[in-house]
């Protein structure tokens, strides 16, 4: 239960902050009409917040440092992002009920270059995917991972949850390489 409301805490986060920055860079629009599908509408808007400081710290990472870990116990940078993509492929197709793109999943062996990409193909595919989700079948059962069959509608939050995640862990990497990372960064 605990877990539960952690992960809807920071789903609740993730698209107030998204609202925020949107809303310090916009006039604050009139009020509007209710949203149709307000849960596939903030996966969206979450997809569309991650997508990019994601991508750029993949990108902003040097190759030769794919492989740092901060501890020994720790994954390496490159095993994050070949997760990232994995877990993109795999929460988008659930959420959505679209089949996953079949291809060779990366691997933290893979090289950068390969390993952006593939990333980048992960949130083309989410994009696409969300694009064409709507709430009618939140309630559904889906196997999410093996042998364990939860709504739908937990694969929308494990949407939100691991992109916040993935893309905090990231962030951590860069700063302990001393880059800073995209979200830092100030904006012209």
């Amino acid at each position: 239960m605990k877990r539960t409301f952690a992960v809807i805490c920071l789903f609740v986060c993730a698209a107030l902050g998204f609202s925020h920055a949107q809303n310090a860079t916009h006039a604050a629009p009139a009020a509007s009409a209710p949203t149709k599908d307000p849960v596939a509408t903030a996966a969206r808007l979450i997809l569309q917040r991650f997508q990019g400081n994601t991508i750029g710290a993949l990108e902003a990472m040097p190759a030769d440092k794919y492989s740092y870990k901060p501890t020994a116990d720790q994954s390496t940078f490159a095993h994050l992002a070949a997760h990232i993509a994995n877990s993109n492929n795999l929460f988008c197709s659930k959420a959505a009920d679209v089949a996953a793109p079949r291809i060779d999943e990366p691997k933290e062996t893979d090289s950068k270059d390969q390993l952006v990409a593939a990333v980048k193909a992960s949130f083309t595919f989410c994009s696409d995917a969300l694009g064409k989700m709507d709430d009618s079948k939140l309630g559904d059962t889906v196997e999410l991972f093996p042998g364990r069959q939860l709504p739908r509608s937990v694969a929308v939050l494990a949407i939100a949850s691991s992109m916040a995640d993935h893309y905090g862990a990231a962030a951590m990497y860069l700063r302990l390489n001393n880059i800073m990372p995209p979200s830092a960064q100030t904006k012209h």
